[in-house]
Order: structure tokens, then C-alpha cells, then sequence
């Protein structure tokens, strides 16, 4: 489980294709508190730490992950959005986030308001998710909430303080980000259907 609170960037040092999985290599300053085994969001998605090696750490991503997330677009050099798992008994600061990308969404407008952005994101309808005005979003691992919520997009407003350390601002339009809808509202939308 993780808060989508991001903790720091981590930069994309070595990509090694092995079938159909993705090595990836990341050089981040959290990797000497790292242990083989442990869970670790990049770019809210969860992946499992596999080796070691002095400032840099290798995950490896399957092909279902690659297909269903921006991973498979990484390059050399990319930075990443990292979090580690939560720690029982600490404070959720964001909101209930498990590291399992829902489908990607495509960045279609940033604007500047007087010191902080407005991101509008569009999303591939056929999957049913929905978001809600107020509602929380988690955006490449980043737990947000919703300004504006339409069919098959909605918005988010950016401080400067997520803009800086976060992945938003080496976003353009046309930018592929992950998603992870809201846990409650996807069960809730799914007991609906079961409903009829």
C-alpha cells in the first residue's frame, strides 16, 4: 500500500529487455534503504526490488504491466515518480493508493494560474472509470484531487512545491501518465454493475 505521496525522482539508468518482462534500473538517493524484496512505486506503479548495486536498484516489469502503463515508454535518463510502501501505523497523507494502474490517460492542456497549474488529463472511456469533483486521483503515483471531472477527463491543480519534485514538470501535452482511480469508488461502481 502506498499514500501517493511521493518521496523523491529517481533517474532511468540502464532498460534490459528479457522476453517479454522489463529490466529497469534506477539510480535514486532512498536506494541504500532499500532491501531485495521490497515494494517500491515508480510512477504508481508497484514493483519489487531484484538486485542491488551501490546507488542504483533493478525492478523488473512484465508485459501485462508494460502494456497497461507508461513503463514501457521509458528511456535512459527518464525520472521517475518513487514511493516506498507505507508503514503500518503511520500518517496517511494522501489517500489509500495500491500501486496497480488502471489504465493511462493522455495529458491534453497545462495552464498557468498565477503560480500554480491546471492539468487536464483524458482517459479511454471503454473501461468504465470515473472520477468526482473532489474526489481523489492518484496521477503517476501522485495522490490528487479532482478540480473538474467530465465523461472521460478531468483536472487537477498543481502547487509549486508537486511541481518541482514530482514528474509534472517534465510534463507536455500529449504526455502518457498512469492512473489509479479511487479504490472505494471503483467498489462501489463495480457493485453497481454486479446490481444491473
Amino acid at each position: 500500500m502506498f499514500t501517493g505521496i511521493i518521496e523523491t525522482l529517481g533517474k532511468v539508468e540502464k532498460l534490459e529487455k528479457e522476453g517479454g518482462n522489463l529490466h529497469i534500473t534506477v539510480a535514486s538517493d532512498i536506494t541504500s534503504e532499500l532491501k531485495i524484496d521490497q515494494s517500491v512505486s515508480h510512477n504508481g506503479v508497484c514493483l519489487t526490488v531484484v538486485s542491488l548495486d551501490g546507488d542504483n536498484y533493478t525492478v523488473t516489469a512484465i508485459e501485462e504491466t508494460l502494456n497497461k502503463t507508461n513503463l514501457s515508454d521509458l528511456e535512459l535518463g527518464d525520472v521517475v515518480n518513487l514511493e516506498r510502501a507505507m508503514v503500518l501505523g503511520a500518517r496517511l497523507d494522501g489517500h489509500i493508493v495500491q500501486g496497480h494502474v488502471d489504465q493511462t490517460a493522455t495529458c491534453k492542456s497545462i495552464e498557468e494560474k498565477d503560480g500554480s497549474w491546471i492539468y487536464s488529463f483524458e482517459y479511454d472511456p471503454k473501461l468504465n472509470n470515473v472520477t468526482i469533483e473532489k474526489g481523489s486521483i492518484t496521477v503517476d503515483g501522485v495522490s490528487l484531487t479532482v478540480v473538474d471531472s467530465q465523461k472521460n477527463s478531468f483536472s487537477v491543480a498543481i502547487i509549486p512545491y508537486t511541481y518541482e519534485h514530482t514528474r509534472f514538470h517534465t510534463y507536455k501535452v500529449g504526455t502518457a501518465v498512469n492512473l489509479e482511480f479511487d479504490v472505494v469508488g471503483k467498489y462501489v461502481s463495480r457493485l453497481l454493475e454486479l446490481r444491473g
